[in-house]
């Protein structure tokens, strides 16, 4: 028995850290994208569109059944508004107001929501490992945002007060992935759930760009957003839901921009400095510290079961 719950917890963790690998695309793709004259809420806007539509191809190949309960409806709802209005809308204010460093560093605040937020709504518990966890994971997002160039962090920046306001903002919503998606991993598949909030979403960003014309590596770069980064990533990080708790899934999934940064390099030549490099090994030592400790209070588990 023990050996299956460990076989099943390091499938979660798997399938987590692809999820994050995934991820890890967004910025990369999400750049070739503005490089053909696309705004960056027109790409929000085709990511999540895109995205639905390889989730309901899927569900009318698969003739899965389409329905969910009346009491999910509300949910449902809200997942949409914050998990892919609201989250894209104050993401993209905040990168406007207070530069693309410092918002991607409030951004991964979401691991402090999730933890608050898991205790309250999923009673996971806030053991003193997920604290340390949770300590290095935000001490590394701050020394990679700290150690770019155009960071408001060293001296540059708009409107900082209205920046960081949109930010923790973005963080808290995109904590609700974690939060939402773990309510609904035991229920629909991740299929029926994006094919229910994810064209909503999409619709309620439409007032707020114009469409612009595209060239063929537009649509590449916005396709790739829409299978690799959404609708793979999805799937595999939904599936890690059903496995591990929301509290460590959203830890280990801050692998997400040492990826990003890893990709950014080998397409750019972009590198961090050695204050970077150190947010990256934090990020990474928490990420060990969230699955080596599960694995030892396991043990004492078991210890106390032989010694009774």
């Amino acid at each position: 028995m023990s050996n299956d719950k460990n076989t099943t917890q390091r499938k979660g963790y798997f399938y987590i850290v692809m999820a994050a690998v995934m991820w890890g695309f967004l910025g990369p793709l999400g750049k070739m994208a503005y490089a053909q004259g696309i705004t960056p809420l027109e790409v929000a806007f085709w990511r999540a569109f895109l995205a639905w539509c390889c989730f309901a191809t899927e569900i009318l190949i698969r003739q899965k059944p389409i329905k969910v309960m009346r009491t999910d409806l509300l949910p449902l709802c809200l997942f949409s508004v914050l998990c892919i209005s609201l989250f894209y809308g104050s993401y993209q204010v905040a990168v406007e107001q207070s530069g693309a460093a410092l918002s991607s560093v409030l951004l991964y605040t979401a691991p402090a929501w999730v933890i608050l937020l898991s205790r309250l709504f999923l009673g996971e518990r806030v053991t003193s490992g997920k604290l340390l966890a949770l300590g290095l994971t935000i001490s590394g997002v701050i020394l990679i945002g700290a150690s770019q160039p155009d960071s408001p962090m060293t001296g540059d920046g708009g409107n900082l007060a209205l920046g960081i306001a949109t930010g923790l903002f973005s963080g808290f919503c995109y904590s609700f992935y974690y939060i939402l998606g773990k309510y609904f991993s035991s229920k629909y598949s991740a299929g029926l759930l994006f094919f229910y909030t994810l064209l909503p979403g999409a619709l309620l960003l439409l007032p707020w760009f114009s469409f612009s014309e595209k060239t063929t590596w537009a649509w590449v770069a916005l396709g790739l957003l829409a299978i690799i980064s959404t609708y793979g990533a999805y799937h595999v990080y939904y599936a890690g839901l059903k496995y591990i708790e929301a509290g460590r899934a959203s830890i280990v999934a801050t692998l997400e921009p040492v990826v990003a940064g890893l990709v950014a390099w080998y397409w750019w030549g972009e590198f961090f400095t050695p204050l970077g490099y150190a947010g990256v090994a934090l990020i990474i030592a928490a990420v060990v510290l969230v699955v080596k400790e599960k694995k030892i209070k396991r043990r004492k588990t078991n210890a106390c079961k032989l010694s009774s």
